[in-house]
């Protein structure tokens, strides 16, 4: 379970190949993202740029020293009317999957969201994701849409969830 030894922080720079090699632990399974092969920190530079700790942070979680975990806020649909929305994502190592840092994190966000100026919060899951779905709906996130076969994993026609909550 998260306990006091688990740090919520700021992400730097130094964190993005730790940030990336957690997203790549999830690229295999096909459950968690649409990626179909690992990314690269170059890659993922544009990307880890376009957040901003007073609007769209990304934060790590870390236990002596190691990444243990992610989470993303980022903006929605690329317009201003959008501000006050924000998807997000948590990711998290696999070896420390089911230690409670999801709930840790979300909890996190929730508190944060007025300072940040988020009101709606999104969440883009595979339908066959159950523990994501699972960890947005315990914290009261629903089903806003249901968008099936859209995209293709190995063959494989998924579903993809959308969930939200408003938050403010």
């Amino acid at each position: 379970m998260a306990g006091e030894t688990y740090r919520i922080r700021d992400a730097m720079q130094e964190d993005l190949p730790g940030i990336v090699a957690i997203y790549n632990s999830t690229v295999a399974s096909r459950q968690v993202t649409a990626d179909l092969e690992p990314s690269t920190v170059e890659a993922k530079q544009a990307w880890f740029d376009e957040h901003a700790p007073d609007t769209r942070p990304l934060w790590v979680v870390e236990e002596d020293g190691e990444l243990l975990a992610w989470f993303s806020f980022q903006s929605f649909y690329g317009r201003p009317a959008y501000q006050a929305t924000a998807e997000i994502s948590i990711y998290i190592a696999e070896q420390h999957r089911a230690r409670g840092l999801g709930s840790m994190l979300m909890k996190h966000a929730l508190e944060a969201c007025p300072a940040l100026h988020i009101r709606t919060l999104l969440g883009f899951i595979f339908a066959h994701n159950a523990p994501s779905l699972g960890l947005l709906g315990k914290f009261g996130f629903e089903q806003w849409a249901y968008m099936p076969k859209v995209a293709e994993l190995d063959g494989v026609e998924r579903d993809l969830v959308i969930m939200g909550l408003r938050v403010g």
